[in-house]
């Protein structure tokens, strides 16, 4: 496959892996409502926070979606969009890695840019994701018209380009009910079916399938002809001779020319309305929408440049994501992906570096969560609730030589080691020094007084005793990882019941 290079790559491929790995500390001041929520907005970094909730949430979220800075070679102000193209590169490579690990298996990222960089951003996601894993590159018409003072041609689109993490297990994706579909396409009526609503005609024969023998038969019709298709019917002779009893087809004449239509209803035989596919041609949610309603928010002087209109953003969420599923977006912005997931009672982190964090994330989520009227919220009901909690990066898990920081606490400890033994995230926020089981193996971590001695090594050193009420804790035959700040055991007594003894901070490895 091929694959892009530019200057300082070698560098950029390694940038994730020597991220500084840091503690998230929460600000209750900027934080709003229920402590408990898993809704987060982060102010920092976006690398750092990225590698920062991997031990909690890698193979977690369902969906990510990022505006990252275009390189346009402009200035906007709440933002750097003026960077050297290979700087740009080798600041969105090791945030893609990053981004990956944390989607899951059936997830999907989504990302917004321009022509300035769009085929080069394909060629780099080819090779993070993997390019079978590469689903379409959604054109989004921007603007409904204008630019009388463009050089040589009106800019009316941009791009979303959509991976998955892996296309055998991505669910198929579809959007409501168009509310217009009545209107514009179901518009005849069946007695018979009325518990279906309306319904319309298809055609049943198909030129775009692939050959198959089985779908090449001829329709018996009243007067006696039979009917064959150019190449083929879509359904099998079975399906559609059930049908034609039912009064299901439509068999009509013109200009000695006999064609074949089904009825497909508006409803589905439960009664649900028909679900649509979406379409990789994006209409109907502009830029210009996004900046009316970041005026109505923010006021003229302070409303953020060029943002994307919550219609567009609930569009993606729709199609790929079922309520309380998590969503990421780590170049938030103004926050309209929060704000979107929030109405739609998604689950959602956020991640912002600038001032604006505070100055237009926060207050906007604090607006929404008290019934903020704009956007989407007529079109989903939204009249307000919920809450969300607001972070800082803090002080590294390691030094610059290596060595544990001793003031980390122990969920966070525990949550880097099971994800460093594991590859996978802590199930669980527990208090107890018993971590889970991996492929058989049981981990335990002696850390920070767990076992309720808070001495400086009480309860830290394993010892027979300790070991005994570990496996009160939780009985296990297995063999054991048991991390501590030393043991008494000796050799033989780790060999004789299977464990693995790892010495806190010695044998706890950075990410």
């Amino acid at each position: 496959m091929p694959i892009l290079h530019w200057l300082n790559k070698d560098q950029a491929v390694k940038t994730a892996k020597q991220s500084a790995y840091r503690l998230l500390e929460e600000v209750p001041e900027l934080s709003y409502g229920d402590q408990s929520t898993e809704n987060m907005l982060i102010q920092g970094d976006n690398l750092e926070a990225l590698k920062a909730l991997i031990p909690f949430y890698a193979g977690k979220v369902k969906c990510i979606y990022i505006d990252p800075p275009y390189n346009t070679k402009s200035a906007f102000e709440h933002y750097d969009d003026n960077l050297e193209h290979s700087q740009w590169l080798s600041l969105m490579y090791p945030r893609l890695e990053l981004l990956r690990e944390l989607l899951s298996e059936d997830g999907s990222i989504w990302v917004s840019i321009d022509d300035n960089e769009a085929h080069y951003l394909k060629v780099m996601m080819d090779e993070v994701f993997g390019r079978r894993n590469f689903l379409t590159s959604f054109v989004w018409k921007k603007s409904y018209g204008g630019g009388a003072k463009s050089k040589w041609f009106v800019g009316l689109h941009e791009f979303v380009l959509c991976y998955t993490k892996n296309i055998g297990s991505f669910p198929d994706m579809f959007l409501p009910p168009d509310p217009d579909a009545v209107k514009k396409y179901y518009k005849y009526t069946d007695e018979k079916f009325d518990t279906r609503g309306p319904y319309r005609l298809q055609p049943l024969a198909t030129t775009s399938m692939d050959d198959r023998p089985n779908l090449k038969y001829g329709i018996s019709i009243p007067d006696g002809r039979e009917i064959w298709p150019e190449k083929q019917w879509q359904w099998s002779k079975e399906k559609t001779q059930q049908a034609l009893a039912n009064n299901e087809l439509v068999i009509s004449e013109k200009k000695e020319k006999i064609t074949v239509s089904y009825k497909q209803y508006l409803k589905n035989i439960d009664g649900e309305e028909r679900k649509r596919k979406p379409t990789n041609l994006i209409e109907g949610h502009y830029t210009q929408h996004g900046t009316y309603e970041s005026m109505a928010l923010f006021g003229l002087s302070d409303k953020f440049s060029f943002p994307k209109p919550e219609g567009l953003i609930s569009n993606i969420f729709e199609a790929c994501t079922n309520p309380t599923d998590l969503i990421l977006d780590s170049f938030i912005g103004s926050g309209t992906s929060a704000a979107v997931a929030h109405k739609m009672n998604r689950r959602y982190i956020g991640i912002e570096l600038g001032e604006h964090a505070q100055t237009h994330c926060q207050p906007r989520l604090k607006k929404v969560v008290d019934g903020e009227q704009g956007g989407i919220s007529k079109a989903v009901n939204w009249h307000g609730g919920g809450s969300f909690r607001f972070f800082k990066l803090g002080q590294t898990v390691f030094d610059e030589y290596g060595a544990l920081n001793t003031d980390i606490k122990f969920i966070t400890l525990a949550a880097h080691i099971w994800y460093a033994e594991t590859r996978t995230p802590l199930a669980t926020k527990s208090d107890s020094p018993f971590l889970g089981i991996h492929n058989g193996k049981a981990y335990f971590l002696l850390y920070n007084g767990i076992l309720g001695d808070k001495r400086p090594q009480g309860g830290n050193v394993l010892t027979s005793k300790i070991l005994e009420h570990l496996l009160q804790i939780k009985e296990h035959d297995g063999p054991m990882v048991i991390y501590g700040e030393t043991s008494r055991l000796g050799s033989s007594g780790l060999l004789q019941n299977d464990i693995t003894f790892k010495q806190i901070p010695y044998d706890v490895s950075a990410l």
